[in-house]
């Protein structure tokens, strides 16, 4: 179970990305936070990786209490969360398994990492390329692949970590719709199958309602809807959208 407690954000010049926002997330959920941009979304993600430190309130983990409380609660936090980007963030020049094998770093210790990782965690990588249809591939250079495929690789990378939890911002804010569909899908069914806790942000409504399990709406950095897919009537949409968002100064 993954907490959020009465968090909100206002950064140093001002701006409240995320007003006070409380949630409890179950283990397993397939959760979808949607809106348009500037909502609140992306911050709110990071605020639940640790990226950035909530100006206000808590994230906590079940059996593990509070993310912020230490170095090294907050490094096991993340040790724990995959994440997946809207850009990829591989690196060009490296194969799509050395870009998988990169999260198997943070499971060893340093002196261990100036060595050639374990046997066990090529094997890893592999199958979880193999998950996303791109064993292949696994030895093309990321830069040679398609957008799609590069973010199968971020999927399968955030999948070798063996994570209890993924957050995904915007994951196919960059691809045409029916290979943005084919890559949630993907990432829909590992998580299914393994148990895993997803977040994820969209903007697309269509993609939300066939994989959600509970939509969270944003908008000006409120939670204006918390709710099963098919409610999302044309009410609660015009709610969410009605308004481009904008940012208040704090006051």
């Amino acid at each position: 179970m993954l907490r959020v407690h009465n968090v909100a954000m206002t950064y140093p010049n001002g701006v409240r990305a995320v007003m006070p926002t409380s949630l409890a997330v179950p283990k397993s959920q397939f959760l979808v936070l949607l809106g348009p941009s500037g909502a609140g979304k992306s911050t709110l993600l990071r605020c639940l990786n640790g990226l950035v430190k909530p100006t206000q309130g808590d994230v906590t983990v079940e059996g593990q209490g509070s993310i912020f409380r230490d170095r090294r609660t907050l490094r096991e936090h993340r040790r724990r969360t995959g994440m997946i980007f809207q850009q990829h963030h591989l690196i060009g020049r490296l194969t799509a398994l050395q870009n998988v094998m990169l999260s198997r770093v943070s499971a060893h210790s340093a002196l261990r990492t100036l060595f050639s990782l374990p046997r066990a965690d090529r094997l890893l990588a592999l199958q979880s390329l193999e998950r996303v249809g791109l064993l292949e591939r696994a030895l093309d250079r990321a830069d040679e692949l398609s957008g799609g495929q590069q973010q199968r690789i971020g999927i399968a990378r955030a999948m070798a970590q063996r994570p209890q939890i993924v957050l995904a911002d915007e994951p196919v804010a960059s691809l045409d719709p029916a290979t943005g569909e084919r890559v949630l899908a993907d990432l829909h069914r590992i998580c299914r199958e393994d148990g895993i806790t997803a977040i994820v942000s969209l903007h697309q409504i269509d993609l939300a309602r066939q994989f959600a399990d509970r939509v969270i709406g944003m908008a000006n950095g409120r939670v204006v809807f918390d709710g099963p897919a098919p409610l999302l009537s044309q009410t609660v949409l015009d709610q969410i959208y009605r308004a481009a968002p904008s940012r208040m100064a704090a006051a």
